[in-house]
């Protein structure tokens, strides 16, 4: 989806997907460094990446949309929390190898080769001993009409992630239905597949 798509989306003044962390990352928090450099991949109105911030970590937070990013930033002046901020696709996105200590990514759909590239990035860009905590709709969410993404490309099953994160020592891995309650999108029961590794 466009860029433009993503503005509109977030244009109004409501969080579409609310204001908690996603409950997955939240509950993974015991596992998350609390000081050190974080990067939250498709941070959209920034919840995840605030999240982070509040642990204590020194967070950028990607995403396309100028506007996901400018409210990212206003309710990071909000809370009192400082949050960098780049309107960025994935697409043309990079960082030096090594440069963070965790990486999230929430209900990122990427088109199959785009998404083994960012996954790549991801391990090169944690420094050893870092984390990814990534949380996705599965391949059977489609149908089930409580968000994610209508064409079945942009859906991975959780072998295919898994293999994209070669050289990572995973740590938690699974694919179930779970109720995911975010904002006005995200609701309801959904098939999701999870992953938390680190890397040696």
């Amino acid at each position: 989806m466009s860029k433009a798509f993503w503005d509109e989306r977030y244009a109004g003044d409501e969080l579409v997907y609310g204001e908690a962390p996603n409950a997955f990352v939240a509950s993974m928090r015991d596992r998350l460094p609390t000081r050190g450099q974080a990067l939250d991949i498709a941070a959209g109105e920034g919840r995840n990446a605030l999240f982070l911030a509040s642990l204590g970590l020194d967070v950028l937070a990607v995403d396309q949309s100028e506007v996901g990013m400018r409210k990212a930033q206003r309710r990071a002046r909000e809370r009192g929390l400082t949050l960098r901020t780049r309107a960025v696709d994935l697409a043309d996105f990079d960082a030096e190898p090594g440069s963070f200590d965790a990486i999230t990514s929430t209900f990122v759909h990427l088109p199959a080769p785009l998404r083994a590239a960012v996954h790549r990035g991801v391990v090169s860009w944690l420094r050893p001993g870092g984390v990814f905590v990534l949380e996705a709709y599965a391949p059977d969410q489609i149908g089930r009409g409580t968000g994610g993404p209508s064409d079945p490309a942009l859906l991975a099953p959780l072998e295919t992630i898994l293999s994209e994160l070669d050289g990572m020592t995973v740590e938690h891995s699974a694919a179930l239905v779970r109720d995911v309650s975010e904002g006005t999108s995200h609701t309801g029961e959904a098939s999701v597949v999870q992953v938390l590794a680190r890397k040696p």
